[in-house]
């Protein structure tokens, strides 16, 4: 893996989080050098399971010029408050408008169909999304990993091995 020094890549989650789809993209930038910001509509702290961690942003501060890459974490609680969220929706949508990386693991791609972001779009994600990411207008395939131009999507926490190195790859082309 290569180096991520200067780079500062935005974590958007709220409550109900898949913690390794949260830690593991997490630990992977900050082992690379580039510096983690959690972004999330609470204020203080977010929680997943048995794990919680800081809030370091609110979403409605939030800008994604400030950032070099944004990292969806899934968890279906997680997933379905953030698109309801239209900070957040917005926030997302920023990243696509300025051709930024994005990238988005487990239930996190129905922040991708809110953003109106998902036509045209290779994509993978859980696979009970396929038929809401279809209706989108995303092409949707079953595989570990599916990188279109700087969205990088993957399906479940086992691909993390893969999503993790596909974020740095990209952060650092």
């Amino acid at each position: 893996m290569s180096d991520l020094q200067g780079r500062r890549v935005a974590f958007l989650v709220t409550n109900g989080y898949e913690p390794s789809e949260l830690y593991s993209p997490w630990d992977t930038v900050v082992e690379n050098g580039g510096r983690a910001v959690l972004v999330s509509p609470e204020s203080d702290e977010v929680s997943g399971k048995d794990h919680s961690q800081k809030v370091d942003l609110n979403v409605a501060d939030a800008n994604a010029d400030e950032f070099d890459a944004l990292v969806l974490p899934g968890g279906t609680k997680n997933a379905d408050q953030l698109r309801m969220n239209k900070d957040a929706v917005k926030f997302t949508k920023a990243f696509f408008d300025a051709n930024k990386t994005v990238a988005s693991i487990c239930h996190a791609a129905w922040m991708l169909a809110e953003a109106d972001v998902a036509q045209g779009r290779n994509m993978t994600s859980y696979p009970s999304l396929q038929t809401d990411l279809r209706n989108a207008g995303a092409h949707w395939s079953d595989e570990e990993l599916v990188v279109d131009g700087n969205l990088i999507t993957s399906r479940t926490p086992k691909d993390l091995p893969a999503f993790n190195e596909a974020i740095v790859n990209k952060l650092t082309e």
